[in-house]
C-alpha cells in the first residue's frame, strides 16, 4: 500500500492536493500532521470569549476538509485531538487535556464529523465553484453546530445559574447556548464561507492552468 487511498472509492475525483503533488504514504502522512498543526495554530488566533472562543480555528478544520478529502483530514483531526489530550496546548487559548471537560469539547469532535462531511463534498467536486464550496463550508459548519451545542448547552446546565444567569445575564440555559455558542458567530462563519467559495475555486482554476501549460510542453 503506498497510500493512504485504499479506503477511497474509485469514482471520486482528487482533491486540490491531489492535482498538484504524486500521492505517496510519505505524503499522505505529512499532509495529516500539517492539517493537525494548521488547526492547532488556527485556535490560537482568538478573541477571549467565554465559554466559546472566537478563533480561525473553524476555518482551518473546513479547509483541512476541503483540500486533503475525508480520510486524511479525519486522520489529521483525530491527530489533533490526540495532541491536545496528551497535554500539548493546541486547543483554543493554549487549552489541553481531556475534552470531555470542556465546554466547547462538542465542538472538537464536530470537528472530526465536519471535515468527513466537506471531504467528501470535495472528492465529488463541490469546491470546485463558487456555490459549490460556500454550499460545503455552510453544511460543514451546521455540523460543528449540531455537535457542539448540545454539549454546551449540557455544560452551562452543570454550572448552574449562578453562571448563565447571574454572570453571562441570561434568563434560561438555552438563551444562553443560543448567545455565547452561535450569536456572536454567525457574521464570521459567513464570512469564512465566502472566503473559502472565493480562494478555493481560483486555486482550482490555477491547477488546471498549470495542467494545461504542462501537456503543452
Amino acid at each position: 500500500m503506498s497510500n493512504l487511498t485504499s479506503a477511497v472509492p474509485a469514482s471520486t475525483r482528487p482533491t486540490l492536493v491531489d492535482s498538484i503533488f504524486h500521492r505517496t504514504l510519505a505524503l499522505d502522512l505529512a499532509l495529516v500532521a500539517a492539517g493537525a498543526g494548521l488547526t492547532a495554530i488556527a485556535a490560537q488566533i482568538v478573541v477571549p470569549l467565554w465559554p466559546v472562543p472566537m478563533t480561525m480555528q473553524t476555518f482551518a478544520v473546513l479547509l483541512v476538509g476541503t483540500i486533503l478529502g475525508p480520510l486524511r483530514a479525519v486522520l489529521s483531526m483525530a491527530l489533533y485531538l490526540m495532541l491536545g489530550f496528551v497535554g500539548l496546548p493546541v486547543f483554543a487559548e493554549g487549552l489541553s487535556g481531556n475534552i470531555f471537560g470542556l465546554s466547547t469539547g462538542g465542538f472538537l469532535i464536530g470537528f472530526v464529523l465536519a471535515v468527513a462531511l466537506v471531504g467528501r463534498l470535495a472528492e465529488r467536486a463541490w469546491d470546485r465553484r463558487f456555490v459549490g464550496t460556500l454550499v460545503s463550508f455552510s453544511a460543514g459548519t451546521v455540523v460543528m453546530y449540531a455537535v457542539g451545542l448540545p454539549w454546551l448547552y449540557a455544560s452551562l446546565s452543570n454550572f448552574g445559574p449562578a453562571v448563565w444567569q447571574d454572570y453571562l445575564g441570561y434568563d434560561s440555559v438555552l438563551a444562553a447556548t443560543l448567545g455565547t455558542g452561535v450569536l456572536p458567530f454567525l457574521l464570521g462563519d459567513l464570512l469564512k464561507a465566502l472566503l473559502a467559495a472565493a480562494v478555493i475555486p481560483l486555486a482550482w482554476r490555477g491547477v488546471k492552468r498549470l495542467e494545461r501549460s504542462r501537456d503543452a510542453d
